[in-house]
């Protein structure tokens, strides 16, 4: 017999055990709030120095959050643009990311296509001396050049640059306007498959990916490969319209559980698929997360898509921004997020790191899942890719080269010797062009770290530590003479790689950032994994 007595005890106790639990913790809280206050006054009235209140208790701020997750940050009301940007990806601007030089100046890096910068004429390479007739000091940030070419849409000023290989300097009259970051950068044939390049997931870019599907379909795309590499995410919403392009209406895509019950939500699809039949391949890698790993793990999960590339990032945590007083706000964790088969990607728990122990799951441990097709997924660590490709890693010369302002001063001098160029598909880098550019690497205090240095010096401290060098001093003498520094012979063999780079330094100021994503496609593993498998 069921003893209802004791039933209706135990949860009584229950009940009563969780109030007592929550109101501690009210009077712990309380009593920190309380106890930091009280500390703070004591400061500012008592402490030899006067303190700067704003400075002191936002380095408290950011040590609080910095022992929380790295997605949980706070905004003052001068950050707040930052948070809308981040939200909206639109901001009042002249559309040009801005490079510090070596020699402490800033210049133009990259100008967007249509945008003010762009229009009015400036370029790669262009030294900003003044903006609206302050001038530019070698001691400026380039955060602090970017704050002040921002501002209001529609006000006008003027911005002075000194143009490389020029003695005068040249004025641009310049209208702020509002910049959207582009979402979807590319969408083009390539061999037979329409393929789409999207960066973020921003306002309306479920809108962008839906006009592209239909004008590729127009041409006569046989499958879709939908790149999600190096994306870091946006939007919830706007994730679960872009799947739902590609499957019926009505399907549960994500669903959010938080601590409170207004941060557990459930986004089903709502609109009539565009296309539920042509192939799909979603190309990812350890840079795709939050929203383009809902996409990815969401059409991995319904079995609508080939995932191929490396494992994703692994962040299944939603932020959601708060108002708090005096124009301030923060974007917090509230909860994690759970792909159709129910399993959550999130590969660090920062509880668990916050307490000392292991932040990630081994691979045993992990929960096992299935997909509408019953194939087995598991949890606690990005998507992993149907078809996993495994890349070489760049040389570390790659890297210095590409930082180093050599590149761009030799981007200048071919782009004023070239009014135009050929089309992406046609372009390509000479061997002149390479000897030029070699030439004027090894003329210039061009310096770069070599692993095989680094390694070589590992080993020989270990060898001594441990006792063995001096019986081993010759070999490592003879190891270290065949690895002396010659940067002709590094540049030679990583020919093919520089060469790269360089067609990018030089489409990007033509073709901008439309004509590099074209160009990158020329030897790019991944696509062409993607159209085999579209093909089968």
């Amino acid at each position: 017999m069921i003893n209802y007595k004791n039933i209706i005890t135990a949860v009584c106790l229950a009940l009563s055990s969780t109030a007592m639990a929550q109101k501690e913790h009210n009077f712990e809280v309380a009593k920190n709030i309380d106890i930091f206050n009280a500390l703070y006054r004591e400061l500012d009235m008592l402490y030899v120095d006067t303190l700067d209140a704003k400075k002191v208790i936002g380095i408290g701020i950011d040590a609080m959050l910095s022992n929380l997750d790295p997605y949980t940050e706070f905004y003052a009301e001068e950050d707040m643009r930052d948070l809308k940007i981040m939200t909206t990806g639109k901001y009042g601007g002249i559309g040009a990311i801005i490079r510090l030089r070596k020699d402490s100046t800033i210049i133009i890096g990259e100008p967007y296509e249509g945008m003010p910068a762009s229009v009015v004429g400036l370029k790669v390479g262009d030294v900003i001396t003044k903006v609206d007739g302050k001038v530019i000091t070698k001691d400026m940030k380039t955060s602090d050049v970017s704050d002040m070419l921002r501002g209001e849409p529609g006000t006008t000023f003027v911005l002075q640059v000194k143009r490389p290989g020029e003695k005068k300097t040249r004025e641009f009259s310049i209208t702020r306007q509002n910049i959207k970051l582009p979402a979807l950068v590319y969408s083009g044939i390539y061999k037979d498959m329409g393929y789409i390049n999207l960066t973020q997931f921003t306002e309306n870019c479920s809108k962008e990916v839906r006009k592209a599907v239909i004008n590729l379909k127009e041409k006569g795309a046989k499958g879709i490969v939908l790149d999600l590499r190096n994306n870091g995410g946006g939007l919830l919403s706007e994730a679960v319209d872009i799947v739902n392009l590609f499957v019926p209406k009505g399907l549960k895509i994500v669903e959010t559980k938080g601590k409170v019950k207004n941060a557990n939500s459930t986004y089903s699809t709502k609109y009539e698929p565009l296309d539920l039949d042509i192939p799909l391949a979603v190309l990812v890698n350890g840079n795709t997360a939050s929203a383009a790993e809902i996409v990815s793990g969401s059409l991995q999960d319904l079995d609508r898509a080939t995932i191929i590339g490396s494992k994703t990032f692994g962040k299944g945590l939603v932020q959601s921004p708060r108002d708090l007083p005096y124009n301030t706000s923060i974007k917090l964790t509230t909860s994690k997020y759970y792909i159709p088969s129910g399993r959550c990607i999130q590969a660090i728990d920062y509880k668990k790191r916050r307490e000392g122990g292991k932040d990630t799951t081994e691979d045993s441990l992990k929960h096992i899942f299935h997909t509408s097709k019953g194939r087995v997924v598991k949890d606690g660590g990005g998507i992993m890719p149907d078809i996993e490709i495994k890349h070489d890693t760049l040389p570390n010369l790659i890297f210095y080269i590409t930082n180093d302002d050599v590149l761009i001063d030799w981007g200048t001098k071919y782009a004023q010797k070239h009014e135009t160029i050929p089309a992406v598909s046609d372009f390509s880098i000479t061997e002149e062009d390479f000897e030029e550019f070699k030439t004027m690497l090894k003329a210039s205090d061009f310096k770069y770290d070599r692993m095989s240095e680094k390694r070589l010096e590992e080993l020989k401290k270990v060898a001594k530590f441990e006792g063995y060098y001096d019986d081993a001093k010759p070999e490592f003498e003879a190891l270290e003479a065949k690895l002396q520094h010659n940067l002709d012979r590094d540049l030679d063999f990583h020919k093919k790689n520089i060469k790269k780079v360089m067609a990018q330094e030089i489409i990007k100021r033509y073709y901008y950032q439309a004509g590099c994503v074209e160009e990158s496609l020329k030897d790019d593993e991944d696509l062409e994994k993607a159209v085999e498998t579209l093909n089968n």
